[in-house]
């Protein structure tokens, strides 16, 4: 009779560990997918400045053409990105041609009288640094994430049900122009 109590209590136990750690699961899965939702409107806002930036630029820089058109095509190809991974694939390439942009730009300081692109200029940068901001979010909330799943009992269970590590938002291969300490001359 006592072991019967004992099977029974060990087996409900059993059953509200697995429905705790299934509902986690969950709620991280979701987390992680708002924060890249988060990602998506300062994306978006990234997406509809670009154009603007890119007419100012023109207007002053008609040699830099090429560069010009490379970040319009990186820029549709990332808003035609459909998954997480194609996002954060095309997110990079962008990255690494907006930083160059930004090189070739402090190359021609007569640029910089005007106004409009000033105001651009600080635009692009308060966005890229919320962009950075919730980038760092959505890595906390994936790797909080995959913790859960990969954690001995936890790991089992997320087999179990599917849940797989998921990916986080690096820099890939712009992250060495990005890390590179900015030269200023005068």
């Amino acid at each position: 009779m006592i072991a019967l109590i004992i099977t029974i209590v060990v087996v409900v136990f059993l059953v509200f560990y697995c429905i705790g750690a299934y509902n986690r699961f969950v709620k991280l899965r979701n987390h992680r997918e708002n924060a890249f939702a988060n990602i998506d409107v300062q994306l978006k806002q990234r997406y509809d400045l670009i154009p603007q930036l890119v007419e100012v630029v023109k207007g002053y820089a008609k040699h830099e053409s090429e560069t010009l058109a490379r970040v319009v095509a990186l820029r549709n190809q990332a808003v035609s990105a459909t998954t997480i991974d194609g996002k954060i694939a095309a997110e990079n390439k962008l990255s690494g041609v907006l930083a160059g942009l930004n090189v070739t730009l402090e190359r021609y300081p007569d640029l910089k009288a005007n106004q409009n692109f000033m105001h651009l200029q600080g635009e692009m940068a308060d966005i890229e640094n919320k962009l950075a901001a919730v980038r760092r979010f959505f890595n906390s909330a994936t790797k909080e994430y995959n913790n859960s799943i990969q954690v001995f009992p936890a790991n089992i269970l997320a087999g179990m049900f599917g849940f797989t590590k998921a990916e986080m938002f690096d820099l890939g291969e712009s992250r060495a122009i990005h890390e590179q300490t900015p030269k200023v001359s005068f």
